[in-house]
């Protein structure tokens, strides 16, 4: 895994050298604490800095892994964007 961006609160971080995996169990990990919890991630592409995000339900979150290489066809973007907004 080249990197894992997370978007959230509208913004993209990253995580590196972690597989999907590990990632998805720390969110998990966070989501079942009985406080606040927080999963460390970075923030900036160039020099990245260390960034803390509070995990708690009703914050959405989007993991987005991104394999070695850059990309791998996924197949066709679908969008849903009609199915969002009441027309």
């Amino acid at each position: 895994m080249k990197r894992i961006d997370i978007y959230y609160g509208g913004e993209r971080y990253s995580v590196g050298q972690r597989t999907l995996e590990d990632v998805q169990a720390d969110i998990e990990a966070a989501m079942a604490a009985s406080g606040p919890a927080w999963i460390q991630v970075n923030d900036g592409d160039g020099a990245p800095r260390t960034a803390y995000l509070l995990i708690t339900p009703g914050v959405p979150l989007a993991v987005i892994p991104t394999p070695e290489g850059g990309g791998e066809d996924t197949g066709p973007i679908v969008d849903i964007s009609d199915k969002l907004i009441p027309s």
